[in-house]
């Protein structure tokens, strides 16, 4: 790969498809693969990612709002798409887009119902969501004979799925916790299906739930973190690809002398003489200040160079007394040998949050 001349962010298609098919392989050739794209597919490119995908012949996709749909389709997206936290005030997008709503509560399915019935449209595709545990989103078992007779009673809908959310798939310490979840999903489904008189397609498992419960990949499955290249453990990692480097330059180096300081706030003063690079990329481009003062570091010539001082909006400083470097020198924030997730634990926090933190004004490189 060639050397970074300014910030960017490598996007690794190749390791993207490695994953999808690494946890295709773990999925019964009958279950259907939801890709999780919400949050610019976790910070790489959702309409890049959506489109490799959708080549690959992924079955669904699933974005947080609305407008993310709407950015997927005015690529050019056709697949089918899940919109997992739709509002009231978005639906006439959402409906001229052909996305498809998750209704979660009486008011949202009623406010749906309201509108679709005003446009005259017969089996619109919807997705119900259940609350097993989680406690975020859904209706409860308590709500399966008003659902029923809602939906039953209303031409305009078609219920294509319904569905759940695994709250600790990754803790095996919460494994029983998790079983309740997928028996009490199993519950209302067979219930659900009874009073409603068909069956709609079910999912629960995440990407961990896919790893770890094969009992509950049931119709369909849903994949986030895992697509990026992140398994939720020291086993499944090895299994997958980080798809996303982040990488910028050198851009000066100082000589710091003893009682001097670096950085605003005079957060570091140096005891002994040492040498600081300052790299163009900071808070504002997704390194929050929780990684400055030693905590969170970058890759120079293959060795740590720890953030020297408080983070800057556009600018960060890090250690290189002890690595040869010059301005010019390529510095990578992250990439697949030093993963998003050994960067995130430095400030105590998850690659999630790393990875979505990625400001867009960080040029994208795809690598086909």
């Amino acid at each position: 790969m060639p050397k970074a001349e300014e910030t960017i962010l490598e996007v690794d298609l190749k390791a993207l498809k490695h994953n999808y098919k690494y946890l295709k392989s773990r999925i019964p050739s009958e279950t259907k693969f939801l890709a999780v794209v919400k949050a610019f597919a976790y910070g790489s490119d959702a309409c890049e990612i959506a489109l490799y995908l959708e080549e690959l012949n992924v079955d669904y996709f699933a974005v947080a709002y609305t407008s993310e749909g709407v950015a997927l389709r005015q690529a050019g997206i056709t697949t089918p798409i899940l919109v997992l936290h739709p509002q009231t005030v978005s639906f006439e997008t959402l409906i001229a887009h052909k996305l498809e709503p998750n209704l979660y509560s009486k008011k949202i399915l009623e406010e749906f119902i309201n509108l679709a019935t005003k446009l005259e449209f017969k089996n619109y595709p919807i997705h119900v969501k259940f609350n097993t545990g989680l406690n975020r989103l859904g209706f409860s078992k308590d709500d399966i004979d008003y659902l029923s007779k809602t939906i039953k009673s209303n031409s305009v809908l078609k219920l294509t799925s319904i569905f759940s959310h695994l709250a600790a798939s990754e803790d095996l310490n919460e494994k029983d916790f998790t079983l309740k979840q997928i028996d009490s999903f199993k519950t209302i489904a067979k219930q659900f299906s009874q009073t409603i008189g068909f069956k709609p397609m079910m999912h629960i498992c995440n990407t961990s739930g896919i790893l770890n419960y094969p009992e509950a990949h049931f119709d369909m499955v849903r994949s986030g973190i895992g697509l990026y290249g992140y398994g939720n453990s020291e086993k499944e990692n090895k299994n997958l690809t980080p798809i996303s480097s982040l990488k910028t330059v050198i851009s000066q180096i100082h000589n710091i002398q003893p009682g001097e300081s670096v950085g605003y706030n005079r957060a570091f003063i140096s005891k002994i003489p040492m040498r600081t690079a300052t790299l163009p990329i900071g808070h504002a481009d997704g390194i929050g200040r929780p990684y400055g003062n030693g905590k969170g570091y970058v890759i120079i010539n293959g060795k740590k160079a720890p953030i020297v001082g408080n983070v800057c909006m556009d600018m960060i400083m890090v250690n290189v007394t002890e690595i040869a470097c010059k301005a010019g020198d390529e510095a990578i924030i992250f990439d697949a040998q030093s993963s998003a997730e050994m960067l995130a634990e430095t400030a105590k926090t998850i690659s999630y949050e790393l990875l979505t933190a990625v400001s867009q004004r960080v040029k994208r490189v795809f690598l086909k």
